[in-house]
């Protein structure tokens, strides 16, 4: 994990990730695996959840976001300048050369949304190089992956809780080599939709089981930014994953859950 977080983190000067956010336009950079591996990734997620998964959404974000993280309003023209340098697209590839080519400078990559899960998915497979397989790793909480199951049990016990009150369980889970990830809406921190430009409202949180803990930490994000009716789309797509959503109602104002895929599986009840 101190490895990933030298490469990943665009807190640290000589990261990968600071490197990408200070290159010029046009001028290909050398990465390490991990930090290649998790962007192109993050472009798959982004590609297949039609560009509500996006690690360069930094500006956007800047421009929504005082100093003391409170939501300020920006003008449209901060907005259109924020937007020239948000996409994945500006993101070139080269497998051949382990490289990446920004097609407009500066950008912002910010692996927040997918690199905890990420790390959990590279621990996990180190685990199971070394032949253990009962674990449970999560980072931070807000990713875990269940490795086998404790003995005589079907898997590992887990709890989904509402982030703002988290004395407050909304179901209890079995997972066995599943991970699964939540993003949600708190205090002092705020998601922006890449496609619209602006702060999501509508929902409270989004939690996400999927085969492996980097893909579970990028699509909770972005059911965070899809509709309901999105969410369903990409379920029936990708029948491994099940999402729940809790979202407000406009019109009464209060709390409704969605659920995707089938959580029975999981000890949820019907």
């Amino acid at each position: 994990l101190d490895r990933l977080e030298q490469e990943l983190s665009r807190f640290l000067p000589n990261s990968d990730i600071s490197r990408i956010n200070h290159l010029a336009a046009l001028q290909p950079l050398c990465l390490g695996i991990d930090t290649f591996e998790c962007l192109k990734l993050a472009k798959r997620i982004s590609e297949e959840t039609r560009g509500t998964f996006d690690v360069t959404v930094g500006p956007l974000v800047q421009c929504w976001l005082n100093p003391d993280k409170t939501l300020r309003a920006p003008s449209a023209a901060e907005l259109a300048e924020a937007r020239r340098h948000v996409g994945m697209q500006f993101l070139d590839l080269d497998e051949a050369q382990h490289t990446v080519t920004l097609q407009v400078s500066p950008m912002h990559v910010d692996l927040g949304a997918v690199g905890k899960g990420y790390a959990v998915e590279v621990m996990t497979n180190l685990l199971r190089e070394w032949d253990i397989e009962i674990a449970l790793i999560h980072g931070g909480r807000s990713s875990v992956f269940a490795l086998g199951a404790p003995p005589e049990k079907s898997g590992w016990p887990l709890t989904l809780s509402y982030p703002e009150r988290p004395g407050e369980i909304i179901h209890h889970l079995t997972l066995c080599n599943q991970a699964i990830s939540g993003s949600g809406l708190q205090k002092g921190r705020h998601i922006i939709n890449p496609r619209t430009g602006a702060p999501v409202s509508d929902k409270r949180v989004t939690w996400a089981i999927t085969p492996d803990a980097a893909t579970s930490d990028a699509v909770s994000t972005a059911f965070m930014n899809m509709t309901p009716d999105e969410i369903a789309i990409y379920g029936e797509q990708h029948r491994e994953v099940c999402a729940l959503l809790i979202a407000q109602d406009e019109a009464s104002a209060q709390e409704q859950i969605f659920y995707y895929g089938d959580w029975q599986k999981f000890g949820v009840p019907a």
